[in-house]
């Protein structure tokens, strides 16, 4: 893969398909934080295009019987990482995807406002691919490089921002491998 880019706060690495589920940010500058999050419908079923529907709100929720609490729900992430490691954004990153819901993180609530979501085709009782990983270590380099409020210690996962609500992305990401990898592209660019 060619060295991933953010152009007009889109990756040009990704397809994009425009979701409704959109806000406006108060201001760009004021990303700090990354959410990992993990998706899939049915639970477990991946290549199927679901979570992408539902991002882009043309989800049947009668298609499947797991669906119907999903009636209505209008939900979005910044970025999709399929299981073969390719990316769909939904979202540019200059504005709030609703992919968050109730969260707070150090303090400061609506999470949405200050962070950028990531989704990874997956679910919490599987291990993600080595293509997502390494996907996933890509984009937050370019993140890091291109966001200057975002840190290695502001990349978490969901259930880290809505506690006792949510479990993803679950105990199968390397987080130390992740963070590690992070931090070392973190240090050399700082030199």
């Amino acid at each position: 893969m060619a060295r991933l880019r953010i152009q007009d706060h889109l990756l040009t690495q990704a397809t994009w398909t425009p979701s409704p589920h959109v806000s406006p940010r108060a201001d760009w500058a004021d990303i700090e934080l990354v959410v990992l999050h993990c998706i899939s419908l049915p639970e477990g079923v991946y290549g199927q295009g679901m979570p992408e529907r539902l991002f882009l709100g043309t989800l049947d929720t009668k298609e499947h019987p797991t669906f119907s609490d999903l009636a209505g729900v209008e939900v979005s992430a910044h970025l999709l990482i399929l299981r073969e490691g390719s990316m769909q954004q939904f979202v540019r990153f200059d504005q709030q995807a609703w992919h968050a819901g109730m969260s707070t993180w150090r303090g400061r609530a609506a999470c949405n406002q200050f962070s950028i979501g990531i989704e990874l085709e997956g679910c919490v009782n599987d291990a993600f691919t080595k293509a997502q990983h390494q996907t996933l270590i890509e984009v937050l380099h370019v993140l890091l490089e291109h966001y200057p409020g975002i840190d290695v210690g502001n990349i978490v996962g969901h259930q880290e921002i809505a506690p006792g609500r949510k479990q993803d992305p679950g105990p199968n990401l390397d987080w130390p491998g992740l963070l590690r990898q992070c931090a070392a592209v973190a240090h050399t660019d700082a030199l």
